[in-house]
């Protein structure tokens, strides 16, 4: 008999991550790594599991993600993103409390292109009358 998987995907800056969550008991997987080996910095941990304590079901899933594109902090808002969308396909009454905590709105801030003429977005080189 086949398993129940709810899935969901998150978008930040240029990370795009395609989440699964699978009942268990709250184990991580990223790119088929333990999440501790994946992303080193324990606060972007905690920031991608807040979907899941605010909805106090993290040791009732395993969450398995395939992620890629930009760095730690993009990785981390798009999987916090994925698991908000896959955690509605759990239990659509989740959508109020995880709406109010903002976990459902995709995060428009990007990087800003380089324009000609200038060294970087806005950095230009400096002024000389002479």
């Amino acid at each position: 008999m086949a398993q129940v998987v709810y899935a969901g995907t998150g978008r930040r800056k240029n990370s795009v991550a395609r989440v699964r969550l699978v009942p268990g008991n709250g184990a991580i997987t990223i790119n088929k790594r333990d999440v501790k080996d994946y992303i080193p910095y324990d606060m972007l941990i905690a920031d991608m599991v807040q979907p899941l304590e605010l909805t106090e079901t993290k040791d009732s899933y395993d969450v398995l993600v395939n992620v890629n594109g930009g760095g730690f902090t993009g990785q981390a808002g798009a999987i916090r993103h994925g698991i908000s969308r896959a955690l509605l396909e759990v239990d659509p009454d989740f959508r109020g409390a995880l709406k109010r905590a903002g976990f459902l709105t995709r995060d428009p801030r990007m990087k800003e292109r380089k324009k000609p003429g200038l060294k970087k977005a806005r950095k230009a080189s400096q002024f000389s009358k002479r």
